[in-house]
């Protein structure tokens, strides 16, 4: 079995261990919950074995060295490697803060992340490299920057819960905001959810798979249009029984205010090391490959954009005492840009990284 049916595996493991968290939630019982996390680690597994296989292929095929050779060079393989990072935070935050409420949300993460390569129809063969790719700094810049986006995955999902933990009535700012931003995580988890068992039913059949993503958006304004008016609908019920999910909280025995804490820690560590390894370690490398620090690429404001969002966090936190609801929402805002940084960027604008795009 190859690298690319284990990653496969990997991903369908986390979109049905999403399910099972989440009927863990919803029935309260252990052995669900248990159930969940066992398969998760086994699909965690499976995961690093098929990286490291992909890894071992990459360095025979263009016979590189170790440093030079770990497979994140494409959109496909990134997202195979952001995906591990949050599962292993997932694990860890099961075994530190004890509890299993978070899984639903962080394996739809990991489980997004690997189904959509499948949906925007990226390759998944080895590519080969550009000359810019073929330098020791993939490791430290890549990897850093990947961990990083992990990590404000993580910031993300304790900072929603933290507002969702909080008594805020429906027609507030705050609770539309972070409504409307669940809600958009919901539909982009239901929408990646159903092209993916879409693709598994349309591969048995002669047509072969085209991926829902494709089939909306060959019918242009109508299909698109569709789209948003089912968001809106789910937008709306989510607001109307927000409450649902603090209520929830409240059962598991999940603080508002741990949840706070996570976030802010996850942010403490997750700048850092975006800063050294996205930013630092990514302008030097630019300029052993392109010749200058700085060319204002896409990719690069983009990250600039997401590091100043993220350092105004940290810092109103530190010298404006900034905590509670407003604190949450500048982490979530943090990470929606953190998303179209990593994947907005390379889909939709051309630049220096585009060996990052389909």
């Amino acid at each position: 079995m190859n690298s690319s049916a284990l990653f496969g595996i990997s991903g369908l493991v986390y979109m049905l261990s999403m399910a099972v968290y989440i009927a863990y939630i919803i029935f309260r019982k252990e052995m669900i919950g248990r159930t969940a996390s066992y398969a998760v680690i086994a699909a965690f597994i499976c995961h690093t074995i098929a990286f490291l296989l992909r890894w071992a292929d990459f360095s025979s095929t263009y016979g590189l060295g170790f440093f030079q050779s770990i497979p994140i060079t494409n959109l496909y393989e990134s997202l195979l490697f952001f995906a591990w990072c949050v599962i292993l935070g997932n694990i860890y935050i099961e075994r530190k803060y004890k509890t299993r409420f978070l899984g639903a949300f962080l394996t739809a993460i990991a489980g997004m992340a690997v189904s959509f390569v499948d949906m925007i129809g990226a390759a998944k063969g080895i590519q080969p490299l550009v000359p810019a790719l073929k330098s020791n700094w993939l490791l430290a810049h890549a990897t850093m920057s990947f961990v990083a986006y992990a990590a404000f995955s993580v910031s993300f999902v304790g900072a929603v819960l933290h507002l969702a933990s909080l008594d805020l009535k429906k027609r507030q700012g705050l609770y539309i905001f972070w409504t409307v931003s669940l809600a958009l995580f919901i539909f982009v988890t239901v929408f990646v959810s159903a092209d993916f068992v879409y693709a598994i039913s349309a591969r048995q059949t002669e047509g072969g798979y085209k991926p829902l993503y494709f089939a909306i958006n060959n019918l242009g304004g109508a299909g698109w249009a569709a789209v948003l008016a089912a968001y809106a609908v789910l937008t709306s019920v989510v607001w109307r029984f927000g409450g649902v999910l603090g209520r929830a909280m409240t059962r598991f025995g999940v603080r508002g205010e741990v949840m706070e804490e996570l976030a802010y820690k996850m942010v403490s560590v997750g700048f850092p090391v975006f800063t050294i390894g996205g930013l630092i370690f990514g302008a030097v490398w630019a300029d052993k490959a392109w010749g200058r620090y700085w060319s204002w690429d896409p990719k690069e404001t983009w990250a600039l954009i997401t590091w100043l969002i993220y350092a105004f966090y940290l810092h109103a936190r530190y010298v404006r005492n900034w905590t509670g609801a407003r604190a949450s929402a500048i982490a979530v805002i943090g990470f929606i840009c953190t998303i179209f940084t990593y994947i907005g960027v390379n889909l939709l604008l051309s630049g220096l990284h585009s060996y990052g795009s389909l």
